[in-house]
């Protein structure tokens, strides 16, 4: 069994438009689709279905589980489109432009947001039986990722879901473990007149992860024999600690600590018209509204700690923080053997939304008007401070009945408060021409954003010594996104325009970008078939900086996979076997900053890897199970004092990949 994986034709795909990048939400071969392609349905002896869907909080559609086993991103928290500081749960970031097209109040820390769970991704379940899954994937140096899900209708027309997520791993490295806890609450009823909709959610995600600062010196420790087993090579922080396998212990005493809650409780009453099937044995309610009443109440915390302390309890000899370090890279002088920065968040939204609808027998078709207060209070080191926002907001959507047509649009406005002045506005128009089954998407959006609360002189982590007033940041994306499914062939482009562009120049640094400057950027996605069972799906990214600015890209990132996708001959056995080749032109990538988790601009070191990052897998499924085998970093094989896999990537100045690592993921779904 463990020789076989599998590859399942999609069904037919369609996109939309979500931030600032075109997601496939169905369809094979798309890196970080959320979508699903393939119904789950399960027969018992009695002969009796399954029937899952699910929707999310802000969508009108209804989605399938997702079945796909041939690209295993789908199911790894980090996109292939990311690059990760040497250990899962480290701090992340995409190697593509991806710039923040959100309004309104933002703390500032995203380097972990490839880890988090999110409200616009939380599902809202339907499901005729109790529907399990229970999901572990293990990797070398003990690294570990567990997921739980369990939903069901507690009666035909109220769903509850329950699911958590734990991602543990000690590193490669000296001074890299992370521990992360994810954790989903969510409720969905309606009543039985169908006017009346409450959904519920409870969302907490709590990320550890402990930082190093990077390895001392890359050039000579990472190709000296001396230094082959990794864990040994010195790090800039956190001292000598011993390596330690025990992923029930979550201490750090270097690193960064962020906690995030979410609370949410929205509900919705309709006036419309009744009506009914009848059958030969039964009555069936339908009801068709035209006029929708929303209240949207919501609670947030956010808490976010970097700390350096001293400790004796894992370290071969007492720890205490380099004083030299924070005064070379920060300029911050310790006055005891601590470095501490932390501040705390919560906020309460109150929304109110109205919605009409055009058409009563299409609920895709909708046009909504709704005004939101927001306060918020922040604690820091030595104030606690409160602001507000009071924003309007309006969105027209409308799916045609023929499914030939797709229009989104939507806009928000603050009117006062802390972020008065701050909007965005996003329009998308999709076409899909049945005689060719192509689809075709143009769109474009703009931002207008006060600069994240990291550039506010109140910040804990504000350790500039002057106050510096930095302008609002404005952001274009013109887009675009051509399908064509029996072609298995997709085009998209972006044409990003940004004028006040906000960046770190150094590790705590903040600049603003005067100037205008634009990135293009290209992707192309592409099947090609080399055999009945022989595919090469082909990703290639271009991008490139139009202009003068504090921005350094890969001009090129590409990732291809080439590998049989069958059965071999066996009825319920799907297989996806083969090799993934991923490969960065040489750039001046961004640092890192440990203390305030941001990656900055830099312009003295090239990262330029003598080869691609060369990886095997072979993923199977075999009705509900399913099971995914990788060897990674094939490539950092070679002779340094005998034959090891030490010729390890760089992804930024001081941070590298690891070795030779295995994983083996299985993924098991249950019908109870």
């Amino acid at each position: 069994m463990l020789i076989f994986s599998v590859a399942i034709k999609a069904q037919e795909p369609t996109i939309r438009a979500l931030g600032n990048k075109v997601k496939q939400l169905s369809g094979s071969g798309r890196t970080g689709g959320t979508g699903g392609v393939d119904s789950l349905r399960h027969r018992n002896k009695l002969e009796d279905s399954i029937t899952i869907s699910f929707r999310y909080l802000d969508s009108t559609r209804n989605y399938k589980l997702d079945s796909v086993i041939g690209d295993f991103t789908r199911r790894y928290p980090v996109p292939a489109t990311n690059i990760y500081l040497g250990n899962i749960g480290n701090a992340s970031r995409s190697v593509l432009f991806t710039p923040n097209f959100k309004a309104g109040f933002d703390p500032g820390f995203h380097a972990f947001d490839v880890y988090k769970w999110k409200l616009e991704q939380v599902r809202f379940f339907n499901t005729t039986r109790p529907y399990s899954e229970i999901n572990y994937m293990l990797g070398t140096r003990v690294e570990q990722i567990i997921e739980l899900l369990h939903t069901q209708n507690i009666k035909p027309n109220w769903n509850a879901l329950f699911q958590y997520r734990l991602i543990n791993s000690p590193g490669f490295f000296k001074n890299q473990k992370t521990n992360h806890n994810n954790y989903l609450l969510s409720s969905w009823y309606q009543s039985n007149n169908k006017r009346y909709n409450i959904y519920g959610v409870l969302l907490g995600n709590k990320m550890m992860s402990t930082e190093n600062g990077g390895i001392q010196d890359t050039a000579n420790f990472l190709d000296d024999p001396i230094w082959k087993d990794r864990f040994n090579i010195p790090t800039k922080l956190g001292g000598d600690p011993i390596f330690g396998r025990d992923f029930f212990s979550t201490k750090i005493t270097t690193g960064n600590k962020y906690y995030e809650f979410t609370f949410l409780l929205r509900q919705q009453y309709d006036i419309g018209k009744k009506d009914s099937i009848v059958t030969d044995s039964t009555v069936l309610p339908l009801f068709y509204p035209r006029l929708r009443f929303e209240h949207t109440l919501q609670y947030n915390t956010y808490k976010y700690h970097y700390f350096d302390y001293p400790n004796t309890s894992v370290t071969l000899e007492v720890y205490v923080p380099d004083s030299a370090y924070y005064q070379d890279h920060y300029g911050y002088t310790l006055t005891k053997d601590t470095f501490d920065l932390r501040e705390k968040w919560k906020d309460v939204i109150n929304d109110f939304s109205i919605y009409q609808f055009p058409d009563a027998k299409n609920l895709h078709q909708f046009i909504k008007l709704g005004v939101q207060l927001q306060n918020i209070s922040g604690e820091f080191l030595s104030e606690t401070k409160r602001f507000y926002n009071i924003d309007g907001h309006a969105e027209y959507r409308n799916k045609t009945r023929n499914q030939q047509w797709d229009i989104e649009a939507n806009g928000k406005l603050y009117f006062t408060g802390l972020n008065a002045g701050d909007y965005q506005a996003y329009l998308s128009l999709q076409r899909f021409a049945r005689n060719k089954q192509a689809y075709l998407q143009v769109g474009f959006q703009n931002t207008n954003r006060t600069p994240s609360f990291l550039f506010d002189s109140h910040s804990s982590f504000y350790l500039l010594h002057t106050v510096s007033n930095f302008k609002k940041e404005n952001s274009t994306d013109l887009f675009t996104s051509y399908y064509l499914p029996s072609f298995k062939f997709r085009l998209t482009g972006h044409y990003y325009l940004m004028t006040n562009y906000t960046y770190f120049s150094n590790y705590y640094l903040l600049q603003q970008e005067n100037s205008l400057f634009n990135v293009l950027q290209v992707a192309l996605e592409k099947t090609i078939k080399f055999g009945k069972h022989w595919n090469w799906h082909a990703e290639i990214y271009v991008q490139q900086l139009i202009g003068k600015a504090h921005v350094h890209l890969p001009v090129l990132y590409t990732r291809n996979r080439i590998a049989y996708e069958g059965n071999l001959g066996f009825k319920n056995l799907d297989i996806a076997m083969g090799f993934e080749v991923r490969y960065r032109s040489p750039y001046k990538a961004d640092g890192y900053s440990p203390v305030l988790g941001q990656f900055f601009y830099q312009d003295s070191i090239k990262i330029s890897n003598p080869l691609p990052d060369i990886s095997g897998y072979m993923n199977f499924r075999i009705r509900s199970f399913k099971a995914f085998f990788r060897i990674e970093n094939l490539n950092t094989g070679r002779k340094l004092g005998g034959f090891n896999f030490t010729n390890n990537n760089l992804v930024a100045p001081g941070y590298a990949l690891p070795g030779l690592q295995f994983r083996i993921g299985v993924y098991w779904s249950f019908v109870n």
